[in-house]
């Protein structure tokens, strides 16, 4: 296992549905032994998210690979003795309770590093440990919300929407992944761990910051764009026969290269299309010379072309489309197949961290409840069957 870049990293995750569990699914795919805590009888919420398959949640099998579960009732005074062995074992702690939570358990990041001073606690919350916020339950779509990214996704004379995928929770949880592989890297050298405080509507923020610079630099709110960029053009999507392509020259001679292409050279001297920023004045008279050009081709046509003439451009893929791309799924192995114990093959969305010389990659399907309290209980605390055995007759796991 010497080839894995996080080997001999122990991560004692306390985190549930989506944010933690990505955080933590990046460190298991890069190879740290992440141990699961989950409670008994019950385990992640996102055991039971849909489409359930024969019982089983595809959405837990994915944010869940590489991991052991074991379980463990924290609030009981046994619980709590034996997370305290675990996080004398741990090098990093991850959990993204509601902030308070923790503390109120007993295991607040000061509790944590009298313990064990090396320890690195990464924590996720809506709004971050501190501020006015800070108890405040956070889901992504407050994230959304709040950060401002729902109120520049949409179409203009529409309603702010939400984009469609847990974003602020997949971004903290990126954070999170950064914060505390940083964190520790100075433990190694320094002895001394840390606290790394992740927000959802921060990571939204962050998210914007191309976006935020427009306000803080001229006060003009950005406002809803369709699929436009706020900064470029044409730099959009774009109507052909039987579907939309995107189309995205970022300079001046990208676009010269694009007016020779439709046979119309002129235009790269036209005073309404000279220069980006008169672009971007004149956005709807461009779209309408570009679809009028793009009206008879199909998008595989329109995209061969400008590809070809060195235009950065490329096709709208619905899912199905982006599974059987011989690129993405193909030679950059985006969706692996495993073998469940339950479901057979199967195949799920896989890493997009890609290291040369230790590779990532789904070294271990996603575990039953508790699947892992004898290796962990038994292996890394030295307890026996009999001592199991109690535990589970006492409710502790």
């Amino acid at each position: 296992m010497d080839n894995i870049a996080l080997n001999g990293v122990v991560v004692l995750d306390l985190s549930r549905v989506v944010s933690g569990p990505y955080a933590t699914m990046l460190m298991a795919d890069m190879g740290a032994r992440v141990i699961k805590v989950e409670m008994p009888g019950v385990g992640d919420d996102t055991r039971k998210f849909g489409p359930l398959i024969q019982g089983e949640s595809p959405y837990f099998i994915m944010l869940n690979r590489n991991k052991e579960s074991i379980t463990l009732n924290m609030k009981s005074p046994r619980g709590k003795e034996i997370l305290w062995e675990l996080v004398k074992k741990a090098d990093i702690i991850v959990e993204n309770f509601r902030p308070g939570v923790l503390e109120r358990l007993g295991f607040g990041y000061a509790e944590l590093k009298r313990v064990n001073p090396w320890v690195v606690l990464g924590s996720i919350s809506g709004f971050g440990q501190t501020g006015p916020y800070a108890s405040r339950a956070g889901y992504d779509i407050l994230g959304q919300a709040m950060s401002g990214i729902m109120s520049v996704t949409g179409w203009p004379g529409g309603k702010p929407t939400r984009v469609n995928t847990a974003l602020c929770d997949i971004l903290s949880g990126m954070s999170l992944a950064v914060g505390v592989l940083a964190a520790y890297s100075r433990a190694v050298k320094s002895g001394i761990g840390q606290h790394v405080d992740i927000a959802l509507v921060d990571s939204g923020v962050t998210a914007l910051s191309t976006i935020n610079h427009i306000y803080l630099s001229t006060g003009v709110v950005p406002g809803l764009t369709g699929n436009r960029d706020g900064v470029l053009a044409p730099f959009a999507s774009y109507a052909c026969k039987g579907g939309d392509i995107i189309i995205a020259c970022g300079n001046d001679k990208l676009f010269g290269e694009l007016c020779q292409l439709i046979d119309r050279p002129e235009l790269a001297e036209d005073e309404r299309f000279v220069s980006n920023e008169a672009r971007m004045a004149h956005n709807d008279q461009l779209q309408e010379v570009l679809e009028e050009w793009l009206a008879d081709q199909t998008p595989e046509e329109a995209v061969d072309r400008l590809l070809a003439a060195g235009i950065p451009a490329g096709p709208i893929n619905t899912i199905d489309k982006v599974v059987a791309d011989p690129h993405i799924a193909g030679a950059r192995e985006m969706f692996p197949h495993i073998h469940h114990p339950v479901l057979g093959e199967m195949r799920i969305t896989g890493s997009h961290l890609k290291l040369s010389d230790t590779p990532t990659g789904v070294r271990k399907v996603a575990p039953a409840l508790g699947e892992d309290n004898s290796r962990v209980y038994c292996d890394l605390l030295g307890m026996d069957g009999a001592d199991l055995e109690a535990l589970r007759a006492g409710g502790v796991i």
